[in-house]
């Protein structure tokens, strides 16, 4: 009720002002103005979506290309690398190497040492450089590594990369370090 109330009173108060505005006397002139503007709302509504959800998008994706080619390229590596020493979480970039590094591996007799050594420094509870994964997957990878596979780390890895992704990278963007060998490259670029 008070939604209509008010609108009654803004709309007496328009009343109010317009008198002294020139009306239009033909029917089809006022409804074409009123079909324009609704026609003008629509397409400004619709274009401030798309630039949101755009915006949106670029935003999730940005981080993931980042952190993609972070990954790959083995000087921004070393440099996201020391950026994760310094934040005291290395542990993570490490883990995730030691993964892909794994998954290279040819021989069962090396599967199987290499698979206790990653369990042993990163997802065992009393390790040295454990990461922050939660108790399923932990029990997952110790059932697995009696007969372990190339795909043991698989759900504690992609954990590992969604953090970093989420967390590390974002920050990583903004610090000196990494704005600084962005300039670098550019200059070695143009050189």
């Amino acid at each position: 009720m008070p939604k209509l109330l008010f609108s009654r009173i803004r709309l007496y108060e328009f009343k109010d002002l317009m008198p002294n505005m020139k009306r239009p006397r033909r029917i089809d002139i006022v409804l074409n103005c009123r079909r324009r503007k609704k026609d003008i709302q629509c397409v400004s509504v619709q274009k401030c979506n798309d630039e949101m959800y755009s915006s949106k998008l670029s935003c999730q994706t940005d981080h993931e290309l980042h952190l993609e080619k972070l990954l790959k390229d083995k000087k921004y590596l070393a440099a996201f690398h020391s950026f994760l020493q310094s934040e005291f979480s290395e542990e993570n970039i490490e883990f995730w190497l030691a993964c892909e590094e794994f998954r290279l591996t040819t021989s069962p007799e090396d599967l199987q040492w290499r698979a206790e050594e990653i369990y042993r420094e990163f997802i065992q509870p009393t390790a040295c450089r454990e990461i922050n994964v939660d108790q399923r997957v932990r029990e997952k990878i110790k059932q697995a590594l009696e007969k372990p596979n190339l795909s043991c780390f698989d759900e504690a890895q992609k954990h590992v990369y969604l953090l970093m992704e989420r967390d590390s990278c974002p920050r990583f963007l903004h610090s000196d370090a990494y704005l600084s060998l962005k300039r670098k490259s550019r200059t070695l670029w143009y050189l």
